[in-house]
């Protein structure tokens, strides 16, 4: 079977699981005595059918590429990475800090510097993750869990008793000079919407994830023990490093994800800004099969369901929308190994 077949099929999972939970999120709006055509038009034309909605949908889409290459970084490794909220959080404050401490510095420094806080401090940690793994083999899953909720409490107290702006759960704002500015000012698109520069930095993870991956040494050491970590010791390669490297730039991916809300939307670091892009990345990672540029079109979809749902709340519960992704995802699962035990290939 050729590679292009192999695309095929890969592609017809997630689809065939998108379309399937529609249907089922057709019929729960029934059954609350909505029509699902009236509720499914009012979402789409909400969304991708006006210049705000879009922006809305592109922004909430930026956080997820960046979520959605974390997880499928870590599990081009083998490894599952689900502490993507902790290190988006992490990556989140680490830039706001950036922004608030070196208020003086121009544009043209500060801008770097936050983007490599934020990269610097999801990989931190997430490499504590890695380092546990590969020096104790303490599972990734367990360790990522735990570390969100630290993560969480950690810049919780660093807030309410450094950084709190009175009356508010945020720290001040970051210097002008460190803001990424928004689509509608720099070109009159999608007026009102937080879209920002974020993305084309989004996009750019993307590249260099395909890079790392396809064309680097690093990345033929990271797909080898993704695949047989048994062979890739054999090689001698150091499965250890390879841990260590993995999670660190799983974990540096997601903490960019912080700069769309810190530099491109609030200006200041917020408790509890992640709105579980971290989790939601994970399904985003699934749905594009790891890859790196299918990763966005996938990202778009569910922004189009997060912020579709907040269109449509005051008809039918936001809930719905939330089921929706669980079907999708339980969906993706069965269909990819009912397609791999029938036709005997494995999916790319």
């Amino acid at each position: 079977m050729n590679k292009i077949t192999k695309y095929i099929y890969s592609a017809a999972g997630p689809i065939l699981s998108i379309i399937i939970s529609l249907i089922f999120g057709a019929v729960l709006i029934a059954l609350i005595g909505k029509n699902p055509i009236d509720i499914y038009t009012k979402m789409f034309s909400d969304t991708i059918g006006n210049s705000y909605g879009f922006g809305q949908v592109m922004f909430k889409s930026t956080t997820l590429i960046f979520t959605g290459l974390a997880a499928a970084f870590a599990f081009k490794a083998g490894l599952f990475n689900i502490g993507a909220e902790g290190q988006l959080t992490i990556g989140a404050f680490a830039s706001a800090w950036v922004g608030i401490t070196f208020v003086n510095f121009p544009w043209q420094i500060i801008i770097p510097l936050s983007l490599l806080a934020a990269f610097i401090g999801g990989a931190f940690w997430a490499g504590i993750a890695g380092y546990l793994k590969a020096r104790f083999g303490s599972h990734e899953v367990i360790n990522t869990i735990m570390l969100n909720f630290i993560a969480m409490a950690l810049v919780s107290y660093i807030v309410n008793n450094i950084y709190l702006v009175p009356a508010t759960i945020h720290t001040p704002e970051i210097s002008p000079e460190s803001v990424l500015l928004r689509f509608d000012i720099l070109t009159g698109m999608f007026k009102g919407s937080p879209f920002n520069l974020s993305f084309p930095i989004a996009i750019g993870a993307c590249i260099l994830m395909y890079l790392i991956i396809n064309k680097s040494v690093l990345g033929y050491r990271i797909r080898t023990y993704g695949f047989n970590p048994f062979a890739a010791e054999y090689a001698k390669m150091k499965s250890g490093r390879i841990i260590l490297w993995s999670m660190a730039v799983s974990g540096g991916l997601a903490g960019l994800g912080g700069l769309n809300f810190v530099n491109g939307y609030k200006h200041y670091f917020e408790l509890g800004l992640s709105e579980n892009a971290g989790y939601i990345g994970i399904a985003v990672a699934l749905i594009a099969r790891n890859n790196p540029f299918a990763i966005i079109p996938v990202s778009i979809f569910f922004g189009i369901l997060e912020y579709g749902g907040l269109t449509v709340n005051t008809l039918v519960p936001k809930e719905i929308v939330t089921i929706m992704q669980g079907i999708i995802i339980l969906l993706i699962i069965a269909v990819t190994k009912i397609f791999e035990k029938k036709f005997k290939v494995k999916t790319v």
